[in-house]
């Protein structure tokens, strides 16, 4: 399955980042870095937008909060293991509380670190 959109908008992240200077490993401009971060989120939700389709569900029936994309990937995609919940959960954290909606995230290998992990989210999901 291709997940052409969730990672465009990936690369769409990493090139709002790059607008931010960083001056000792540290962002000096979080509004790009609070954008990157929500673009980077919203990959992740397409991403899984376009795995539950696949599996049969309908436009309609998509997950609209968190919680309920936690409980769609717990029931289509987390059969063997819970690796994939609990990579959500941390990216629901890193890349949309904190770095999003509340701005914490400055630290260029933080916000790199969450950014490269939904990457990795959206590739996991791609092979199950």
């Amino acid at each position: 399955m291709q997940k052409k959109e969730a990672i465009r908008y990936m690369e769409n992240a990493k090139k709002i980042l790059s607008n931010s200077p960083v001056e000792d490993n540290v962002y000096t401009d979080i509004k790009y870095v609070k954008s990157a971060c929500g673009v980077a989120y919203l990959g992740v939700l397409k991403a899984i937008d376009e795995y539950l389709l696949s599996k049969g569900l309908t436009a309609k029936e998509l997950p609209r909060k968190a919680e309920e994309y936690e409980k769609a990937l717990q029931k289509y995609a987390s059969v063997h293991d819970g690796k994939l919940l609990k990579q959500f959960d941390r990216i629901y954290n890193e890349l949309h509380i904190a770095g999003y909606y509340r701005g914490l995230l400055k630290g260029a290998d933080t916000v790199k670190d969450a950014i490269k992990a939904a990457k990795e989210f959206i590739n996991k999901l791609r092979l199950q």
